[in-house]
């Protein structure tokens, strides 16, 4: 019975999310340097006519908010589990190398493969995404007790510094910074429905699994030794997430390059709406991670029309007074 309640309680919080979401699309999908009536953005969805007008919502807004909300929902999700699985409150993609190491891939694939499609890009941030997240955790390990929050985002910081270095150099030796510059400055600028279509089978695969393992990795954040005693095996539970994470963390910087803080942010907020269950949690945060972005993108677009300011600059300016906050809270303030 209460679990029942339960589940009509989070049913009803996440369908006013899911109004909210579509809201702030609508919202992004008007306001720009180009003002868009709702008149028209109708008639772009549902019909097949042909204006200018038209033509800047089908071709440049549309593909790009449909980045913002894949990509939003991917972070958002992706820095639950980490937190869930470390049970380290600062965790977060931006944070623990993975977008670092996704980022250091491309400039490698950027330099060496110059005639490289959209799907190798994408395949070496991914592998770019695992070998930094395998560094940090192989660093923390080193030493007795390095499974810690402290010394994992020291880690996360010292190889994210240091595979950031090595993107710069690659672009500054080889003569291609302008073009790394280009897919790692965090925005949805030029996003086209190719890439749409190569991106989002991967984050959805990478949503729909974090969804099917909700519930065991909800006993993994409260206890290793409860969820050895229920049989369940963790350690395959654990790699299964992690490829999650990896796929949703390299997707998400092949499309539009480094965002931190999003990750971090948002499973604490969700945490204070829904509760620590991973059930409720993953699908909230993928909207919530959604709606974050396409505010960011939005805000991004209009306060400085016709120039845009860098999402990745608005997150960041939300996203460190949180992370300070969080801190000073010994990680338990939205918990």
């Amino acid at each position: 019975m209460v679990e029942k309640e339960q589940n009509m309680n989070f049913a009803f919080k996440l369908i006013t999310a899911l109004f909210i979401l579509i809201g702030m699309f609508t919202a992004s999908m008007v306001f720009g340097a180009a003002d868009i009536s709702l008149e028209e953005l109708s008639k772009a969805l549902f019909t097949r006519q042909v204006t200018d007008k038209i033509l800047i919502i089908r071709e440049i807004r549309l593909p790009r908010e449909i980045a913002a909300i894949f990509v939003g929902s991917a972070l958002a999700v992706s820095g639950a589990i980490m937190q869930g699985i470390t049970k380290n409150p600062l965790a977060d993609p931006g944070l623990l190398g993975l977008s670092a190491g996704a980022n250091a891939a491309l400039a490698f694939t950027i330099a060496f493969v110059p005639r490289a499609n959209y799907f190798v890009i994408l395949i070496a941030c991914i592998i770019g995404a695992a070998m930094g997240v395998f560094m940090v955790f192989g660093i923390s390990f080193m030493k007795r007790g390095g499974f810690s929050a402290f010394r994992i985002v020291l880690a996360g910081a010292a190889v994210s510094t240091f595979l950031f270095a090595v993107a710069q150099g690659i672009g500054i030796y080889f003569k291609i910074s302008k073009d790394v510059s280009m897919w790692t400055s965090g925005a949805m600028i030029g996003t086209t429905w190719t890439q749409l279509k190569v991106i989002i089978p991967f984050i959805t695969a990478g949503i729909v699994t974090a969804m099917f393992l909700a519930r065991q990795l909800t006993i993994l954040s409260l206890s290793e030794e409860v969820a050895l005693g229920l049989g369940q095996n963790t350690t395959k539970v654990k790699m299964i997430l992690f490829v999650v994470i990896v796929l949703l963390a390299g997707s998400s910087v092949a499309l539009v390059g480094n965002m931190a803080f999003v990750g971090l942010m948002v499973p604490h907020m969700v945490r204070f709406i829904v509760g620590s269950d991973y059930r409720y949690i993953i699908p909230m945060s993928a909207v919530a991670g959604a709606i974050l972005m396409l505010f960011a993108d939005t805000l991004g677009r209009t306060i400085n029309a016709p120039y845009e300011t860098s999402v990745s600059a608005i997150i960041a300016i939300i996203g460190l007074p949180f992370f300070l906050f969080i801190v000073s809270k010994g990680g338990k303030a939205f918990s």
